[in-house]
């Protein structure tokens, strides 16, 4: 005997079947602008001691425990744990240090177009609202290569970090596009960005990421200098 499920459970159950889904989705997009349909998801996986996950900095939603029921899932042991999906430390702080490298950048991007898509539209005759830049479309990419030169003995060496950087990709946190390592659909849903951001820019990560950042504005800027050398 089959049963008609409606919008609202369609989406669960393919958030459930298929871990993510892009915002571009159509079910997504619906539930988007739809608050009545996005209540009804909420309310169907509460059920079952989930709850949706998104922010407008990312291209994909997804679902997580609600914190009801962490305890009963995972137990004292596994909330006490460093995380949850069982992976092990070094892997974890190559997960934070990908995160500080792709995401704290991408963020950074966001905000500095979508506040110069606001000038250019107060000048407009007829405003309107410019959409925040998708993360595909401001997301650095990590090269392997540089992130094994420049930290790979703090995070075991070569065998020991391919092996990591696999359980990030199978987590949906990474994407690997030849020697490139780019953000993956859950890296900035599932990490709380307001609890991260000020430990990692305040602490010894912030100087980490200040190195980074002067070595691209350097390489980008010898590159300026050897195409205007090429034009002349």
């Amino acid at each position: 005997m089959s049963e008609v499920i409606d919008e609202a459970g369609l989406l669960a159950a393919e958030l459930l079947a298929r871990r993510w889904l892009p915002r571009k989705h159509p079910r997504v997009r619906r539930a988007l602008i739809d608050a009545d349909l996005w209540q009804s998801v909420q309310e169907r996986l509460a059920q079952v001691g989930l709850r949706l996950v998104d922010n407008i900095h990312a291209d994909h939603i997804c679902v997580a425990l609600l914190r009801g029921a962490e305890t009963a899932v995972f137990g004292e042991a596994g909330l006490d744990a460093n995380n949850n999906v069982e992976l092990p430390r070094d892997a974890v702080s190559l997960l934070i240090l990908l995160w500080s490298l792709i995401v704290l950048p991408k963020r950074e991007r966001q905000s500095a177009r979508a506040a110069s898509a606001e000038g250019d539209a107060q000048e407009e005759m007829f405003n309107r609202e410019k959409p925040l830049p998708s993360a595909a479309a401001v997301s650095p990419v990590v090269s392997y290569k540089a992130l094994l030169a420049d930290f790979g003995t703090q995070l075991g060496k070569k065998t020991r970090m391919d092996g990591n950087l696999k359980r990030l990709e199978g987590h949906g946190f990474i994407l690997r596009r030849g020697d490139d390592i780019a953000e993956g659909p859950l890296l900035d849903l599932l990490l709380d960005y307001d609890s991260l951001a000020p430990r990692i820019l305040d602490g010894a990560l912030g100087d980490v990421l200040a190195r980074v950042r002067q070595q691209e504005s350097d390489t980008a800027a010898l590159t300026e200098n050897r195409a205007d050398g090429e034009d002349a």
